[in-house]
């Protein structure tokens, strides 16, 4: 049966990659299947509902040709499932995906809409006047990294204790990578029920990758964040707006619109040379982000405050030989 289902999903690999070049498949072209890679440490099985897999009342999962398997569930299953994958990852852990049918269920309406300027100092700056700090769940943990890739690298390849070491860095990164999955999904669910309309700034993150902030922009994990809201904000029926990344949010003064030109990095705070007013750089871009998807938004609570500006001539002061 699972050879079969390996078939079967081969078999639909090939035609949809044959209905894309013909032009019978609508959307983006879709690449041919390829073999998967000797690297890959992350091994997957699924089974149909012709394969006859249950959940038993016992809350354990029967599958074919293995038998009964304990599960800790993570949330109830809305309804039957139509097939389970099971998921081996390369920490040596266990995962099994249910394809189920559910109706979305869209919040209620609400008022504030806020943009988010992402950043690595603070994760998210909002429209709001709001700082999120940024983790570093990567930097947090790169001592016992590195204790543990430099004991994998000291044992003999081919022997049991190298693949024991291998496991182990394999579990230091799962936590990692765990921890920030959580911290995005926390932060992302809170921002989509607080919002109706959520609007991001669409970053260049290959091309910062390829910086000397790849491990900071890696640990930010800023496109899987934004492809988060995108979904839930499908999901719940909120708004989400991508914007160009080529829009000068940080040149450009929230509160009167005029132009000020690039500023250096180490340059956190400006005052608008129009209107005077003073700007926080990391508050003013989710402003803009905001505006440049068409949002009403205010800075309030911000660090955004009006400079002094001079009185115009007869309009106050003391006139000579008024009485």
């Amino acid at each position: 049966m699972v050879l079969q289902q390996a078939l079967a999903d081969l078999n639909a690999a090939y035609s949809n990659f044959f209905a894309s070049v013909t032009g019978r498949r609508k959307g983006p072209k879709v690449a041919p299947p390829r073999f998967r890679s000797r690297k890959d440490r992350r091994q997957t099985i699924r089974f149909t509902a012709n394969a006859r897999f249950q959940v038993l009342p016992s809350g354990k999962l029967r599958l074919p040709k293995i038998g009964d398997v304990a599960v800790r569930w993570s949330r109830a299953l809305p309804s039957a499932p139509s097939s389970v994958t099971v998921i081996k990852d390369a920490a040596g852990r266990y995962f099994a995906s249910f394809v189920v049918e559910t109706e979305p269920g869209a919040l209620p309406q609400t008022e504030p809409v806020i943009g988010i300027d992402l950043g690595l100092t603070h994760f998210a700056v909002l429209s709001d006047g709001r700082k999120i700090d940024s983790p570093r769940f990567l930097r947090r943990a790169e001592r016992k990294l590195k204790r543990a890739q430099r004991a994998l690298s000291r044992k003999q390849k081919g022997s049991r204790n190298r693949d024991k070491a291998r496991v182990k860095v394999a579990r230091a990164h799962a936590r990692v990578t765990d921890a920030r999955r959580d911290f995005h999904h926390q932060l992302s669910t809170a921002l989509i029920r607080e919002n109706q309309a959520v609007a991001v700034e669409d970053l260049a993150v290959n091309g910062l990758a390829r910086t000397r902030l790849a491990k900071s922009v890696h640990d930010a994990g800023w496109s899987a964040f934004a492809q988060m809201l995108e979904y839930k904000a499908r999901l719940y029926g909120r708004e989400f707006y991508r914007i160009g990344r080529f829009e000068p949010t940080s040149q450009v003064c929230s509160a009167c619109g005029a132009g000020d030109g690039p500023k250096p990095l180490h340059i956190r705070a400006w005052q608008c040379r129009r209107c005077g007013t003073w700007l926080d750089r990391d508050v003013n871009a989710a402003v803009n982000v905001a505006k440049a998807a068409g949002l009403a938004v205010s800075a309030c609570g911000a660090q955004v405050r009006p400079g002094a500006i001079p009185a115009q001539c007869g309009e106050a002061g003391t006139l000579p030989g008024a009485a």
